[in-house]
């Protein structure tokens, strides 16, 4: 019989409905019925296209044994984290602080009163390792909670004072600065230090797609030319797509590799790396004309529209590690890795051959059971292309045969924004009016479903409808900054407007008098603490992703308000920068263009005139850090609606562009070659 999560939106929570577990979704009705049961709440959380949380859910929480346990001595509360990331952050730093790591699955432990006292992550159904199992922590918490009560309630109440008590006040600067180019230099040489020079990217195993300190590497080479912030990128660039982590049939990348080389992911797909890497890579294509680097951005965008699209025109938030290996037993990886054997089976035996020395497929494999992650490994000679895409064509058709990977179809704000930016700006450099396409569609659904009438968000959505859960920080700030960069590539201020109302709620709801940022509204639902984390990881923080939109929408519309809360937001990475590079990268890209302005660009012609769309094209493709790019007629609508482009004429009849810092503007030009002249860093 399905429990409570049969009546919830969220893939993960409905895939847990049919548990013998008697889950209840995050609510007070759960901790009320603690309350009157005088029973401890178990807080599990974690999200659809997790490995692990697959694996402890089919080990535990479909074993009847396991669920009689825990429905008789807990209420049992099951929480997406991408849904509610919020109660996520909150409980993962307590987690953090208590045991030193983290992770998902989060087995959490808490009173009535929301208070945690004992954590973990997964466990397993027997002893393992040195973990205990399920079952004995279960009967562990109930034995400390029948016997030991007050005990239980000192330790809960130490933890939520602890974490009551951490404030980043102290971490801004006394005058909320940005950081100086010196300190710009110093976060260079610390990202220079953790730099992989033989594999790219940063630091050992596991190995994460750093897109955002990339970011920031391209906007300092930019400003200041240093040759090594562009080779770190290059290599780093390369790395990731000639290896497994890059999908080499079907483009668009993994979560992460589990070694240092960048050749065995962990194979599910999240939609905000995907977005992330296909910006990053097109903006390299932008610096340096890298063939590499816009396939890989062309086939990433590709793949989100491809296989991420809903039928409502947003964008899913991921595919699935796990899928069925064709005997009925789900396995990580099994739609993407290959053997010589079924290779020659697709492609017959030279083809076969000339397939396993491209993509590196040997017989000893380097995943499981003798299977190959695909690989596009330096060759000694030119490959014969014609082949290569007759190969990869037959593969593909044949991996489409494969059962799919799961997808997780809620359509998160924050995720959609950042798709938005990178499909606009890679239709815009390539040619390609059906990205730029596919993005507007993403925005007009941010705003027909996500968008209630006092321009607040609701975080997601599924199959049109929005889900209950209001926007964090992170969702007002991407999908204003991805609303900014349709608005450059379309013309079209209306989405400049829509951007500036999401912006006035983070300075209303999430921003404090001394410049901080809380990840939750003012007025959103009371957790044990307001979580607040400035810290670039998986995707930019809400505060740095807030500091960027900011800063973007001032140079937009010359708004001082905007620009000094976004220099005040930027204390944090002047605090953080030169200690954690990693993991402010794009704080420090954020912090790169308030440095050069950022430059202002208004465009003023019609837009079906060629020479209004050369010199568009010419803004659009300056590597100036930060740049924004204002595009409209003289007197026109989209004029009244962006103030960069107001008084701006004609020069002598003709399309003109205005290159500007803080509102004071160099003269016009007409020539698309020297507006690009002015625009390189």
């Amino acid at each position: 019989m399905p429990n409570r999560l049969a009546h919830e939106t969220s893939p993960y929570l409905l895939q847990h409905a049919d548990n013998p577990v008697d889950w209840w979704p995050w609510s007070a009705d759960a901790f009320e019925e603690a309350r009157r049961r005088g029973v401890p709440v178990l807080l599990s959380v974690g999200y659809s296209s997790c490995h692990w949380c697959h694996v402890m859910a089919h080990e535990s929480f479909e074993d009847p044994d396991t669920a009689a346990l825990l429905n008789e001595h807990f209420v049992p509360v099951k929480v997406d984290r991408e849904e509610r990331p919020d109660v996520d952050a909150v409980y993962m730093e307590a987690v953090q602080a208590a045991t030193g790591q983290g992770g998902w699955p989060m087995t959490v432990f808490l009173t009535p009163d929301a208070e945690p006292f004992y954590f973990g992550t997964y466990f397993p159904p027997a002893p393992r390792h040195g973990m205990p199992s399920f079952g004995q922590v279960l009967e562990g918490v109930r034995s400390a909670w029948t016997d030991r009560r007050d005990e239980v309630g000192e330790v809960a109440g130490r933890i939520v004072a602890d974490l009551a008590g951490r404030s980043l006040t102290e971490s801004l600067p006394a005058d909320r600065r940005p950081p100086r180019p010196e300190e710009l230099h110093t976060a260079l040489m610390g990202l220079t230090r953790d730099f992989d020079a033989v594999r790219g990217g940063f630091g050992g195993a596991p190995k994460f797609p750093p897109s955002m300190a990339l970011e920031f590497l391209l906007r300092h080479h930019a400003r200041t030319g240093s040759a090594a912030a562009l080779e770190m990128v290059q290599a780093t660039c390369a790395a990731m797509a000639r290896g497994g982590i890059y999908d080499q049939l079907g483009g668009g990348f993994a979560r992460y590799a589990v070694d240092a080389t960048w050749t065995v992911p962990h194979f599910e797909k999240m939609l905000y790396d995907n977005a992330l890497l296909c910006r990053t890579y097109a903006h390299l294509w932008r610096a340096t004309g890298s063939d590499l680097a816009r396939r890989v951005a062309l086939e990433t965008a590709d793949f989100m529209v491809r296989e991420l699209r809903t039928d409502q025109g947003g964008f899913a938030s991921a595919l699935d590690a796990d899928s069925d290996d064709g005997s009925g037993k789900h396995v990580e990886g099994a739609y993407y890795v290959w053997t010589p054997e079924q290779l020659r089976a697709v492609l017959g035996e030279k083809d076969a051959e000339f397939a396993a020395a491209c993509f590196g497929v040997t017989e000893e494999g380097t995943f499981e059971e003798g299977a190959s992650v695909l690989q596009l490994p330096d060759t000694d000679g030119p490959v014969d292309a014609e082949r290569m895409a007759s190969v990869k064509e037959r593969l593909l058709a044949a991996r489409a045969e494969r059962p799919r990977p799961g997808r997780d179809d809620k359509v998160v704000a924050a995720w959609n924004g950042l798709a938005i930016a990178a499909l606009a700006e890679t239709g815009a450099y390539f040619d390609r009016p059906d990205l730029v396409q596919a993005a507007t569609d993403a925005a007009d659904l941010l705003v027909r479903v996500h968008m209630d009438w006092h321009a607040r968000l609701h975080r997601t959505s599924r199959d049109g409808t929005p889900g209950a859960n209001s926007g964090v920080l992170e969702d007002y700030a991407d999908v204003a900054e991805g609303f900014l960069a349709l608005a450059a590539v379309t013309g079209e201020g209306v989405w400049t407007e829509f951007a500036g109302f999401f912006l006035d709620t983070v300075l209303l709801q999430f921003t404090t008098e001394d410049g901080a940022l809380y990840d939750t509204a003012a007025d959103a639902e009371t957790l044990i603490r307001r979580p607040q984390d400035p810290t670039d990881n998986a995707t930019p923080s809400g505060w740095t992703a807030a500091a960027g939109a900011l800063l973007s929408y001032a140079a937009l519309t010359g708004s001082e308000l905007h620009r000094t809360a976004a220099e005040r937001a930027l204390g944090i990475v002047t605090a953080l920068g030169g200690r954690a590079p990693r993991f402010i990268g794009w704080g420090l890209a954020v912090a790169e263009a308030a440095l050069d302005g950022p430059r202002e660009i208004a465009v003023v012609g019609a837009q079906d005139d060629p020479a209004t769309a050369a010199l568009h094209r010419a803004a659009l493709l300056g590597t100036a850090p930060g740049a924004v790019v204002a595009l409209g007629s003289p007197g026109s609508d989209d004029s009244g609606e962006v103030p960069l482009l107001r008084d701006r004429p004609l020069v002598d009849g003709r399309p003109a562009a205005y290159v500007c810092r803080h509102f004071t503007c160099e003269r016009p030009t007409t020539d698309p070659e020297e507006l690009a002249e002015r625009l390189r860093g």
